[in-house]
């Protein structure tokens, strides 16, 4: 029995030795193989080279996670295929409907503002592509020619015929770069304003355009490195933003009225109005808006009526006294925000906003003008607009730019902004800014194994759906592709001030309702945590019908989120005729962070069906 014992003893020792040895050895086998210097890391890198694809939907990879692997719960109800909206519908756009507008009042142009519908109004179908329709131009030539079949509008190219904004050739529109104010073309137009702000040394980046009809002055001032945000009502101007976008140039749906811009203070280098219809001279309080979202320094420029009133009064059909009285109270407010005049020239005045408050005082302490009381920079969002003046960050002296001095573009691109370097951003410090952007780097070098046409000027207009700190759009910057990065207003925290800092643009947006943007406007969507957000905020399916909305057929979706999400997601968008793969993080197939990469499938009013 002894004996007995002592040989358990010895068997037990031994499979305890073992058991140690081998886990032992399996663990040094994994360090050795993450260390990069493991056989095994070179197999799996030449693999990954092997299965690399040109284009998406050939796409042949599988993922660790899948809906097999998830409780059963995740899907508890079927989603059912969605049908093709009726053709009348081509161009919907959900909070810019003209039958829904006209409910409202026109006064401050209220109804031409965002309207959205009401649950019950929604649509759940999706938008169809008119007959005809083809693959914009590539850039630069979208610029100047954009497919019949893809806008069919003519209306402009009578309207606007003497000043040179459009022209019907053929099968297409051809775009010569006129304007309202300047029929001789963009080019002329931007010389003159070059001549006094320094456009081309890159202290100019990012400029708002407002009333800018199909925007040619923004097409024309990317040659100069000014990225411009234009913006016009979806009104008797018929498709003017549609064609902005279908030339490859940044726009949306929009009207100063009644509501605040969607933009944080202090982000323009430069807000532009060409004959823009505005009345600057009502109560003041649409250049008290445009002095919001201008830096310290920046720019205002005002062509058209009144304007030039000596000469062209005759043709503007009003009398002297009027538009003189116009511009009298255009100076004035102009005055009273300390914008300097620095130059009135043929139809064109320009005035300079002030660095800081100190400069002027009468600015920060005219008891007659309120001040604005913004509890956050993001709050704008359905916010009425005031007849106030906001005020600025404090300053030591009076030559110190008020919120910090930004470095000139490209610079500025991965500089610290200054809202990160003097701690304006909750959550964010100089290492996380610069952490945030080689994360970036990394994501999106993963994308391009994926899709290497990702930054090859395929994909002209990108939308970021969950902007962040705008690293994603840093990595990307190149002149042939442009990012709206949207900064969610339910974020915790309002980066978009830091974004434009950077010399990128963007804007506010609730994703539980319609971009104000045409169908069809954007090449590629990039949506980092998007579901995760509005996790209970909104229904799954109505992000993703609004984000087929504004997706080009044959256009491209990544969406990062967690698999739990994602899963869901996926099997919407197969409902919506999107071809999709589901992979793995980066970092390997234990991080639960997923990427579906899709394509949307083209079809027409007229098919109906898959090609």
């Amino acid at each position: 029995m002894a004996r007995s014992l002592t040989e358990n003893k010895t068997r037990t020792a031994l499979f305890v030795l073992v058991v140690f040895g081998l886990c032992s050895f399996f663990y040094l086998l994994g360090v050795w193989q993450r260390s990069g210097f493991g056989r095994g890391d070179s197999i799996a890198a030449v693999v990954n080279e092997q299965t690399k694809c040109l284009k998406l939907p050939n796409l042949n990879f599988e993922t660790h996670h899948s809906a097999s692997d998830l409780l059963n719960d995740t899907f508890s109800s079927q989603v059912k295929t969605f049908e093709p909206c009726d053709a009348e519908y081509t161009d919907y756009t959900p909070c810019e409907e003209q039958k829904r507008a006209m409910t409202f009042p026109r006064d401050h142009m209220i109804y031409r503002e965002r309207h959205c519908p009401p649950e019950n109004e929604k649509l759940y179908c999706l938008i169809p592509a008119p007959k005809g329709y083809v693959a914009p131009f590539p850039w630069p030539k979208s610029r100047d020619y954009v497919s019949y079949a893809n806008v069919p509008h003519k209306s402009l190219t009578v309207e606007k015929a003497i000043q040179n904004w459009v022209h019907y050739e053929g099968n297409v529109f051809r775009f010569p770069g006129g304007g309202t104010q300047f029929p001789q073309g963009a080019d002329k137009y931007i010389e003159q304003l070059a001549s006094v702000i320094p456009i081309t040394k890159g202290k100019v980046r990012t400029a708002l355009d407002t009333g800018c009809g199909v925007a040619s002055l923004g097409a024309y001032l990317l040659k100069k490195n000014v990225l411009t945000m234009s913006f016009a009502p979806k009104d008797n101007h018929e498709a003017q933003v549609q064609f902005a976008l279908e030339r490859g140039v940044p726009a949306y749906i929009g009207v100063l009225g009644s509501m605040k811009l969607l933009f944080p203070s202090r982000v323009f280098d430069m807000a532009h109005c060409s004959r823009c219809l505005i009345p600057w001279s009502g109560n003041g309080m649409y250049m008290m808006e445009a002095d919001r979202v201008l830096r310290p320094g920046g720019y205002w420029v005002l062509s058209g009526p009144p304007i030039g009133w000596k000469i062209h009064y005759k043709g503007w059909q009003r009398t002297k006294d009027d538009l003189q009285s116009e511009q009298r109270k255009i100076e004035q407010f102009a005055e009273l925000l300390c914008w300097k005049k620095i130059s009135e020239k043929d139809g064109i005045a320009i005035w300079r906003k002030t660095l800081n408050g100190k400069s002027c005082p009468r600015k920060q302490d005219n008891s007659k003008v309120a001040k604005c009381e913004l509890t956050s920079e993001s709050d704008v969002w359905y916010k009425k607009m005031e007849a106030c003046i906001t005020p600025l960050p404090e300053v030591k002296s009076v030559s110190e730019v008020a919120g910090g001095e930004l470095e000139p573009f490209p610079q500025r691109l991965n500089a610290v902004p200054p809202r990160i370097a003097r701690g304006f951003v909750p959550g964010f410090s100089v290492q996380t800014y610069q952490e945030d952007n080689k994360l970036w780097q990394k994501h999106v070098n993963a994308y391009k194994k994926t899709n290497d046409l990702l930054d090859t000027g395929r994909y002209r207009n990108i939308m970021d759906m969950n902007a962040g700190l705008g690293s994603f759009a840093a990595v990307l910057e190149s002149p042939k592709l442009w990012v709206m990065n949207v900064v969610p207003f339910i974020a915790d925290t309002s980066t978009l001030g830091v974004i434009y800092e950077r010399g990128l643009i963007g804007m506010y947006h609730d994703w539980c309702e319609g971009f104000s943007t045409y169908p069809r406007t954007y090449d590629l969507i990039h949506a980092n945590g998007v579901f995760s957000l509005y996790q209970n905020k909104c229904k799954f399916e109505d992000i993703l019908l609004e984000m087929d909305r504004i997706l080009r057929p044959e256009g491209a979706v990544i969406i990062r989120d967690t698999v739990d999400a994602l899963v869901k997601v996926e099997k919407i968008a197969n409902a919506m005729r999107w071809e999709t793969r589901l992979a793995d993080h980066e970092g390997g197939p234990r991080v639960p962070e997923k990427i579906l990469f899709a394509v949307k499938q083209y079809w027409t009013a007229d098919s109906k069906s898959r090609r």
